[in-house]
């Protein structure tokens, strides 16, 4: 249906031609219309001259030419339009055709790669990608579970003995401030007596001392 609506590549090659060939004329025409311009300023040119020389006739045959060159170039103008018209209507058409082909290159690729991946494919992938989790999920919990004499501790008998702990720590802090007994306030009459007695009586040995030397000397 779409190469009904839109043409064949080999259209397509038609149309690229067509357009090529319609460029060509326009130029043609271009060109034969700035050589009729050309002429028709002769002719006025020419009038002018006549009109000098009082040659009315010629001037009158002179401008009768440039009508007819004037009416040819009106005339090429139009197949010009009409040229860029169709121009502008095989390029749409070829754009639109060259999309039409885009898109039918894409759904193709599209088609292709969902054959190549089903739902089925999909499905026995994602199955061997949780069997592979969980597989990893049981190796990482056997390692983590403890051997040897730590795998015959009983976790609720050490959690009882912790509270037990926990329990005789907190009884030891209540029952402090209870058992201290507060400190007897400090006389300092009596802190002073007792900082002065001892030099006293060390004063007191060494006059003795150092009278027992003077006596040793005096012998």
């Amino acid at each position: 249906m779409l190469n009904r609506l839109f043409g064949k590549p080999k259209e397509q090659t038609n149309a690229l031609a067509t357009l090529e060939k319609l460029s060509e004329t326009l130029e043609m025409l271009e060109k034969k219309e700035k050589v009729l311009m050309k002429k028709a300023a002769t002719e006025v040119e020419k009038a002018k001259e006549y009109t000098k020389a009082k040659n009315k006739k010629a001037a009158i045959q002179c401008l009768k030419r440039k009508k007819l060159y004037e009416q040819q170039v009106e005339q090429l103008g139009n197949f010009q339009l009409r040229i860029h018209d169709q121009m502008i209507m095989l390029e749409g058409a070829k754009a639109t055709t060259e999309t039409v082909d885009a898109l039918r290159t894409g759904a193709a690729a599209m088609k292709a790669m969902q054959k190549a991946t089903n739902i089925d494919d999909v499905d026995k992938t994602m199955d061997q990608i949780n069997e592979q989790t969980e597989n990893m999920k049981q190796i990482q919990e056997a390692l983590a579970a403890p051997v040897g004499a730590a795998a015959d501790f009983d976790e609720d008998e050490l959690e009882a003995e912790l509270e037990e702990l926990e329990g005789a720590e907190l009884e030891e802090m209540l029952l402090e401030p209870a058992t201290s007994a507060p400190s007897a306030p400090v006389d300092p009459v009596r802190v002073g007596r007792q900082q002065i007695r001892p030099t006293a009586q060390k004063n007191s040995a060494d006059d003795d001392e150092l009278a027992a030397l003077q006596a040793e000397m005096a012998m």
